[in-house]
């Protein structure tokens, strides 16, 4: 074995870049950050070719003083901690004091700065074999400038590892996105090459706050969100969520902050999952913007070289209040929700802010009545021939519309009553079927998913309201609406259990069998007795009564990895809720069942009332709008 002996200033500085700069991204991240800290209201980004050839970060934040630039440059040199106290409560987006040094060794640095209280700025310049600072005197306003040329131009082996120049800008990209995302009261510019990619200014307002959302992250995005914002035990989530509607091929639009550090979580990333769960299609992946503020001293920012990851004093309770908070948020998503963004995506502005005048929504004229028995009537044709009834008549009342009316007809539904079936096999309703009276006609008091004129086919309701044409399967929103009952009525009383007459023996691990045994109360909470008869043996004694049918070892074996993974579990709530879907399909409306007039209504008026009744318990749609100016685009009106 050689002796041992120290490294060098250089070879370790160009171990810790390994560490922190990873590609340019890593160096416009490090800079920024900085640059916020230093507390800058415009921060300016400049590269070339990628940022392989120049990266130029300026400010004007509050500089550094001259006789401090050589030790700006120093490893483990910083101004924004002091002591362990500092450490523990960090407030600041960066503390290690080492990315400087780390860039400079794998870079041509050179630094320019000036206080307030300068008169002439002074500049700093290292390479990356010799490291030593020049210092000279050179113009520039008060704040600060790092230039950074020849990345990696001393290290050929980290160089041949940098992508193609379009690859790395949209890694700079995404880099300067997510910090303009975390201070809205912060402007920013980027170019690559001269060109101007993004110029922000800083946001005061809400709505400035939205239009930056809008421009970074899309406007279809910002136009299917739903804006939260909660405080409970010393924590506040607020942001944005988009509509379950609005889901995602992959994760590619999350971006959570805490105290305004961008990270990634496997707890939080478990909560949101978790909030999602039975309003998402198939692999889906919902978008967010959140922003998280907790006391600096209950979260631990210094686990991760490159901070992007954390560790919660109190991981539960936070993930708990992020789950509560979003399903909650979810949950109260009424259809004026989505017709916001159906509205902003289709062009009806004037629809979505309420300005629609007499002629009808969006300033069209009012369409033509339906004659359909029960319909609600229409608009007039366009030649000018006589109203059937105004537009304000289509905002009906349905204030006597009682719920004693809906219960008779979901008894009928659920009861398979009132069906019969003529000679050709068609289905309908027949004289027994409770009669429900059409809703009353009062002005601008029209319910969001308006009044049922047909049934197509005998699996959609066509509905009208002032925006248009609504269209719903009447078997996915059943199946929602019934989903949740089941699960109100589930969580209005404890899990029942039921005793195996043969208990299941497992093979575990030391670990999990005394995982196990630590969590066994909690395990009996969720309707399993877990007994540890071995080392490395667990019995199952009790499952709920619900799941005795199901998989018990592969249960408890998936519980016991969300306890290894996440401290807590769900998988329970996950399979019951599983089941309860299950028979809530089952014992929905089916296709092809004739509804009249009044149980479609019925219906419509339960999924206003219904949480989560824009998707049914597998994701899927339950309804859909044509605006109007959609509708008028297919037939070419007005052209």
């Amino acid at each position: 074995m050689p002796s041992i002996k120290l490294l060098s200033p250089r070879l370790a500085n160009q171990i810790a870049a390994g560490e922190v700069v990873e590609r340019p991204a890593s160096v416009v991240k490090e800079l920024v950050e900085n640059a916020l800290d230093a507390g800058a209201q415009r921060v300016d980004v400049d590269i070339e070719q990628g940022g392989a050839k120049l990266i130029r970060v300026r400010d004007d934040g509050g500089g550094i003083d001259e006789a401090d630039l050589p030790l700006a440059l120093s490893r483990h040199a910083t101004s924004k901690i002091a002591d362990l106290d500092d450490l523990e409560a960090v407030a600041s987006l960066g503390f290690r004091g080492e990315a400087l040094a780390s860039i400079s060794s794998v870079s041509r640095l050179a630094l320019t700065s000036r206080t307030a209280s300068q008169e002439a700025a002074s500049r700093v310049e290292v390479e990356g074999r010799e490291m030593d600072a020049r210092i000279s005197p050179a113009a520039h306003p008060v704040g600060t400038t790092v230039e950074v040329r020849d990345l990696f131009f001393n290290t050929p082996a980290r160089r041949k590892f940098l992508r193609t120049e379009k690859t790395e800008l949209n890694h700079v990209e995404e880099c300067v996105r997510r910090q303009a995302l975390s201070r809205f009261d912060t402007g920013f510019t980027l170019r690559h090459n001269q060109k101007v990619l993004q110029s922000l200014r800083p946001a005061s307002t809400a709505l400035d706050r939205e239009r930056r959302i809008g421009s970074l992250c899309g406007q279809q995005f910002i136009d299917n969100t739903v804006v939260i914002d909660a405080e409970a035990t010393g924590l506040r989530l607020w942001g944005w969520v988009a509509l379950p509607t609005f889901s995602r091929s992959q994760a590619d639009l999350q971006y959570f902050f805490v105290n305004g550090r961008v990270i990634r979580d496997r707890l939080v990333a478990h909560a949101v999952r978790q909030a999602y769960r039975d309003v998402l299609y198939n692999n889906r992946h919902p978008a967010f913007v959140l922003y998280l503020e907790v006391d600096p001293a209950s979260v631990d920012v210094n686990v991760h070289p490159t901070k992007h990851e954390v560790r919660f004093r109190d991981g539960r309770l936070v993930h708990d209040f992020i789950f509560r908070t979003l399903h909650r948020a979810l949950a109260e998503v009424k259809p004026d929700d989505h017709f916001r963004g159906a509205l902003a995506q289709s062009g009806d502005r004037e629809i979505q802010q309420g300005t629609a005048g007499a002629s009808g929504a969006g300033g069209y004229p009012a369409p033509a009545s339906w004659q359909v028995p029960g319909s609600l009537g229409g608009r007039a044709p366009q030649d000018g021939s006589p109203q059937d009834r105004s537009p304000q008549d289509i905002g009906a009342g349905h204030k006597d519309w009682q719920a004693k009316d809906q219960m008779a007809f979901y008894q009928s539904l659920n009861q398979g009553g009132g069906v019969t079936s003529d000679a050709s096999g068609q289905a309908g309703i027949n004289a027994q079927a409770p009669t429900i009276p059409t809703p009353p006609m009062t002005d601008g008091d029209e319910p969001p998913l308006g009044y049922a004129i047909a049934q197509l086919h005998g699996i959609y309701i066509m509905a009208q309201n002032r925006q248009g044409l609504v269209v719903v399967d009447m078997h996915a929103a059943h199946e929602r609406i019934t989903y949740e009952r089941m699960k109100r009525a589930l969580d209005q009383q404890d899990i029942k259990s039921q005793p195996l007459l043969v208990p299941v023996s497992m093979a575990v691990s030391q670990k999990e069998a005394a995982l196990a045994e630590t969590h066994g109360q909690e395990l009996q909470q969720l309707g399993l007795l877990v007994e540890r008869i071995g080392p490395e043996t667990l019995a199952v004694r009790q499952v709920p009564a619900l799941l005795r049918g199901s998989d018990t070892e592969q249960l408890v074996r998936d519980i016991l990895a969300d306890l290894i993974e996440n401290g807590q579990s769900d998988r329970v709530e996950a399979v019951t809720h599983e089941l309860l879907g299950t028979m809530a399909c089952h014992g929905s409306v089916r296709a092809n069942r004739q509804l009249t007039i009044p149980e479609m209504n019925a219906l419509l008026r339960d999924m206003e009332a219904t949480e989560r009744s824009g998707q049914c318990n597998h994701g899927r749609p339950t309804w859909t709008l044509m605006t109007l100016t959609e509708l008028d685009k297919l037939f070419l009106r007005g052209r």
